[in-house]
């Protein structure tokens, strides 16, 4: 089946014998046994639950992926994955990262004796020369949040092929309906749920998805462990999500193609960053790896006060946090997903106050523009 045709088909419920179009959301948290060693495949909630398998399924067929497993946020998954590694390993990621995975990386991580090494990853000659004999894993966004980076999946795979290095990739910007990172040489695809697979701004989850049973039972055991697991209603809300992400991104992407360019044409917007444009440094090999630029952007205006009037001044487009939603959202990183940077590290990774990053939503794309031009004044 087609990836869009999979958004709307791609998982059933085992335990269902109704067939309901829907699938039931199961609240129960445990479920009872006829005999010692006897049950019906299901224990105890935070194992497993029928409506969360059923997410987890639709996700993994999505991904191409062996399984996948729900958290109950992006961050949730991000930390629970980090649980492979021991104190003594290195991870060399993306120096261009959301702001709560550099947080937790630089607060939590270093913490337990694992070194942090960040790299210009869309760069295969800085990656190379950041690998040593300790890195047990290459940590990837791409595009990079927020300056749009693209990093070539299967290049990296290449280079990191036969060392015991595993190779993770944050799918979240353009999601297994726009890239299949695990088709490229990805071991571990993460996911942010809550952005466009719930797709609504009306639920936190997180997703990991892994391309072997290996892996799997690994974090399955960290899973229940920890306890960070999706709840059913939740399950239930990213499933409905997924049923329109196609339909979701197409949109989205069309408009964000249509913003980005009249953006290129404002004065007060002296650079835009979208993966999209043909002179963009990694165009091809988003081309060659995605079906699709994806509906995320930034800019940078002429002056720090023409950003904050604009935020100010949007009346559609909501100023808020997160991304992947119906509406078009505008967000402040430099206050907002990086404000636990210090400013230093923020100016060096071009996030600085005149930045602005936007969501693009899959309203009309006239008016989203029109938006944009009577806050810009």
């Amino acid at each position: 089946m087609k990836n869009d045709t999979l958004c709307v088909h791609g998982g059933t419920l085992k335990c269902d014998t109704t067939r309901a179009v829907t699938p039931a959301i199961y609240t129960a948290t445990t479920f009872s046994r006829s005999d010692v060693g006897q049950g019906c495949g299901y224990d105890y909630a935070r194992l497993q639950n029928p409506t969360r398998e059923h997410v987890e399924n639709v996700v993994a067929k999505l991904e191409g992926g062996f399984a996948s497993l729900a958290f109950s946020c992006g961050m949730a998954a991000t930390t629970t994955l980090m649980e492979l590694f021991d104190g003594g390993d290195e991870i060399v990621a993306s120096e261009d990262l959301y702001g709560g995975t550099i947080r937790m990386f630089e607060k939590v991580l270093r913490r337990r004796g694992i070194s942090i090494v960040y790299s210009d990853t869309s760069d295969l000659s800085d990656l190379s020369s950041k690998i040593t004999r300790n890195t047990r894993a290459v940590f990837i966004e791409t595009p990079t949040n927020p300056m749009m980076h693209v990093t070539d999946i299967q290049a990296v795979a290449q280079l990191i092929a036969g060392k015991n290095i595993l190779l993770i990739v944050d799918n979240t910007f353009l999601t297994p309906y726009l890239m299949r990172p695990l088709e490229l040489g990805a071991d571990i695809v993460i996911h942010s749920g809550t952005k466009y697979l719930g797709g609504h701004n009306d639920c936190l989850a997180g997703f990991v998805v892994v391309k072997n049973a290996e892996l799997e039972d690994k974090l399955r055991y960290f899973h229940k462990t920890s306890g960070a697991v999706l709840a059913p209603f939740d399950c239930y809300l990213v499933a409905r999500g997924i049923k329109t992400l196609a339909i979701r991104m197409d949109r989205a992407q069309q408009n964000a193609a249509k913003v980005a360019d009249w953006l290129r044409g404002q004065k007060k917007a002296t650079r835009v960053f979208y993966p999209g444009f043909a002179d963009h440094p990694e165009y091809e090999i988003s081309k060659k790896q995605a079906s699709g630029f994806g509906a995320m952007l930034s800019f940078e205006t002429d002056t720090e006060e023409t950003a904050r009037n604009i935020l100010r001044n949007v009346k559609l487009i909501l100023f808020a946090e997160s991304l992947g939603g119906t509406e078009t959202l505008i967000t402040y990183p430099t206050t907002q997903t990086h404000s636990d940077l210090p400013d230093a590290e923020k100016e060096a990774r071009g996030i600085t106050r005149r930045l602005l990053r936007v969501s693009v939503g899959i309203e009309s794309a006239e008016d989203i523009i029109s938006d944009l031009e009577q806050a810009m004044g």
